[in-house]
């Protein structure tokens, strides 16, 4: 595994942004796939209550303190606007999932010294993820 990815992985707890309810769709499997590797998972979603059973919180300012990796499952518009608020919030790890990556979202994290994957690399593969 990458040093960033080692990087990424040594936090206590992790946001998923752009969690969703729908299991067909990524924002649910990478959710998942930290669930099924017994990693403490927050949801991000403003318009969910709960996400496969954890409680949702509506934006990466209200992440408690002890997340300091988030993946990201936005379009690329939106993860601009995400790096931001990670920024503002003390995020130290960024992954961005295969098609939420922005090439100014790359570069904003690295003049800010935030560790960021935007490579095309998943999670799911990283991690390795069984869909049951």
């Amino acid at each position: 595994m990458r040093k960033e990815m080692e990087e990424f992985f040594k936090a206590e707890a992790f946001g998923v942004v752009g969690a969703s309810t729908d299991r067909s769709k990524y924002g649910n499997r990478v959710l998942r796939c930290y669930q099924e590797h017994g990693l403490n998972v927050i949801p991000v979603n403003p318009k969910e209550k709960q996400v496969e059973g954890k409680e949702c919180v509506s934006s990466v300012s209200e992440l408690p303190a002890e997340v300091t990796s988030i993946s990201i499952i936005t379009p690329p518009a939106v993860t601009e606007k995400v790096v931001e608020e990670a920024a503002r919030k003390g995020i130290k790890n960024i992954w961005m999932q295969p098609g939420a990556e922005s090439q100014s979202a790359i570069a904003y994290c690295r003049d800010r010294g935030i560790n960021v994957i935007g490579d095309g690399s998943c999670i799911l593969i990283a991690l390795g993820f069984s869909d049951h």
